[in-house]
C-alpha cells in the first residue's frame, strides 16, 4: 500500500510540476499587467510601472525563461509563490481562499453525496413507478438549470422568508457579520451565512449521481448474476442490496473522487453569487487583473486537488470491489 501510495504520488508529482510550469508559460506570456497599470488615474509612465513591477519580482523586461528561474527559485528556496501586481503576497491570500472555499463547500458536498446516491438507489428499485419519475424528472430538470438561476432563486427563496417573517433569518451573501459577539452569537451567525449557499448547492447538486447511481443499478439488476441470485429464492430487493448495488457504485465512486477537487476549484459560480471569497472566484478574478503568479498558483492547488481525487478514486474502487487490489 505504501509503495502504491509513494509511485502513484511520484507520477502526479511530475504531473503537477508540467502543469504547473506550463501554465506560467501561458500565463506570463498571454497576461500583461502593465497594461491594467497604465489606465490608472494618474496614469504612470512606462518606467514607473516597470520600476514598480521590478520590485515586486514581476520585471516586465525579462522574458518569460528569465521570470520562470526567478519564480521557480522562490518556490523551492523559500515556498515563495510570488506578489501580486497591486503588492499582496500570494502565500498570505492562499490559505485563507482555501478555508473559505472548504468552509463553503464541504457540508454540500458531504450532503449531495448522500442524498443522490440514496435516492439513485431509491428510483431504480422502483423503476417506471410514481416516485421514480418524479425523482428522475426533477432530477433532469435541475441537471439542464444553469447554476447562477439555479442559485438566484434560492436567494429569492430566503428573502421571501425573511420579508414573511419580519426579520432577517438568512443571509444570502457574505460569510459573517462583522463585529458579532464570539461564542453562541457568532455560532449562529455562522448557521444563517452558512444554510442559504449549502442548502442551495445540495438541492441542485445530487442529480448527477441520481441520476448515475440509478441508471448504472439497472443496468446491473437484469444482469445474469443478478437474475441467478433470485432464481435462487432471493427477493428483487435483496437481490439488489446483495449483489448489484456493490458493482454499480464502483462506476460512481470513481466519478465522486473527481467531481470534488472540480467542485473546489470550479465553483466560482457560488462563490460569486453568495459573496464567499475562496479559491475559486480567486482564479478567475485573477485572469481579469492579469495576474501571472496567483493565476498559476490556483492552477497548481487544482492540479493537486485533481491528483488526490485521483487517488481516491483507486481506493474507493478497492473499497467497493474485492476484486482489485492496490499494488
Amino acid at each position: 500500500m505504501l509503495k502504491y501510495l509513494m509511485k502513484r504520488s511520484g507520477i502526479y508529482l511530475i504531473m503537477i510540476f508540467l502543469t504547473t510550469s506550463a501554465g506560467y508559460f501561458l500565463a506570463v506570456s498571454s497576461l500583461k499587467p502593465a497594461v491594467l497599470e497604465q489606465e490608472k488615474i494618474p496614469r504612470p509612465t512606462p518606467e514607473q510601472v516597470a520600476a514598480s513591477f521590478r520590485g515586486l519580482g514581476l520585471d516586465p523586461d525579462k522574458n518569460p525563461w528569465e521570470r520562470y528561474v526567478e519564480w521557480l527559485g522562490g518556490i523551492v528556496t523559500r515556498w515563495d509563490w510570488g506578489r501580486s501586481p497591486n503588492g499582496a503576497f500570494v502565500n498570505a491570500e492562499f490559505a485563507d481562499r482555501v478555508l473559505v472555499s472548504t468552509r463553503l463547500f464541504i457540508a454540500s458536498i458531504i450532503l449531495t453525496l448522500i442524498i443522490g446516491v440514496a435516492l439513485g438507489v431509491y428510483s431504480a428499485a422502483r423503476q417506471y413507478k410514481f416516485q421514480d419519475r418524479v425523482i428522475t424528472s426533477y432530477s433532469y430538470l435541475v441537471h439542464i438549470l444553469p447554476a447562477p438561476i439555479a442559485y438566484f432563486l434560492v436567494q429569492l427563496g430566503a428573502i421571501s422568508i425573511n420579508e414573511a417573517v419580519g426579520q432577517r433569518i438568512f443571509f444570502v451573501t457574505g460569510i459573517s457579520t462583522p463585529g458579532i459577539d464570539p461564542g453562541w452569537p457568532a455560532f449562529v451567525d455562522l448557521v444563517a451565512h452558512y444554510a442559504v449557499p449549502t442548502f442551495a448547492m445540495t438541492i441542485f447538486g445530487w442529480a448527477g449521481y441520481q441520476i448515475a447511481q440509478r441508471q448504472y443499478l439497472l443496468d446491473n439488476v437484469n444482469a445474469d448474476f443478478v437474475r441467478t441470485a433470485r432464481a435462487k429464492g432471493l427477493t428483487r430487493n435483496q437481490a439488489i442490496t446483495r449483489h448489484a448495488l456493490r458493482v454499480s457504485f464502483i462506476p460512481v465512486a470513481q466519478s465522486i473522487a473527481f467531481t470534488i477537487p472540480a467542485i473546489f476549484t470550479g465553483g466560482f459560480f457560488a462563490e460569486a453569487i453568495f459573496a464567499w471569497p475562496g479559491i475559486g472566484l480567486w482564479s478567475i478574478q485573477s485572469i481579469g487583473l492579469q495576474d501571472v503568479n496567483v493565476a498559476t498558483a490556483t492552477l497548481a492547488y487544482g492540479s493537486v486537488i485533481f491528483a488526490i481525487g485521483a487517488i481516491l478514486a483507486d481506493f474507493a474502487t478497492t473499497l467497493v470491489d474485492p476484486r482489485v487490489r492496490v499494488q
